[in-house]
């Protein structure tokens, strides 16, 4: 029983890790940016992201951040530029969003992938309240957007 004990204190641990890594520090892009491959504007451009695109925080330094947008494509932004969370990007070929929370409600309208949604609540059962930018809101399910 002694053995097991110290073996199981390091399984929970390790349970204990997984789930914090595995929690997404994500904001996003205040401004359109330039993606560097390195953190300096003497760097190698790589892409432009738009306004609210949704980014991960991967890294942190005192002037960038390497981030990590929804495709994967990595590189660095000036810390400046990142704004706290308030869209999601949409991942799915074609998202539903429905009048309600539920896969039978009614659906409002559909948005396709890599359209910006604003988050108009906190996600609940697997769904988000969601607004467009026409000003059309509903319910998509979490699996088909990023940035949560």
């Amino acid at each position: 029983m002694r053995k097991m004990l110290p073996r199981l204190a390091l399984a929970g641990a390790g349970l204990l890790l997984s789930a914090a890594a595995s929690a997404l520090d994500i904001h996003e892009m205040g401004g359109n940016a330039i993606v560097y491959d390195a953190g300096s504007v003497q760097a190698k451009p790589q892409f432009i992201l738009l306004r609210g695109t949704p980014v991960e925080q991967i890294v942190t330094t005192d002037k960038w951040v390497k981030i990590r947008e929804a495709g994967g494509g990595m590189g660095w932004v000036e810390r400046s530029q990142l704004v706290d969370r308030t869209h999601v990007i949409v991942t799915a070929a074609v998202a539903e969003i429905r009048r309600a929370p539920d896969a039978n409600a009614p659906i409002v309208f559909t948005a396709r992938k890599d359209v910006l949604l604003d988050v108009a609540d906190k996600p609940a059962s697997g769904w988000v309240k969601v607004q467009h930018a026409d000003g059309q809101n509903g319910y998509v399910l979490v699996r088909s957007v990023w940035g949560l």
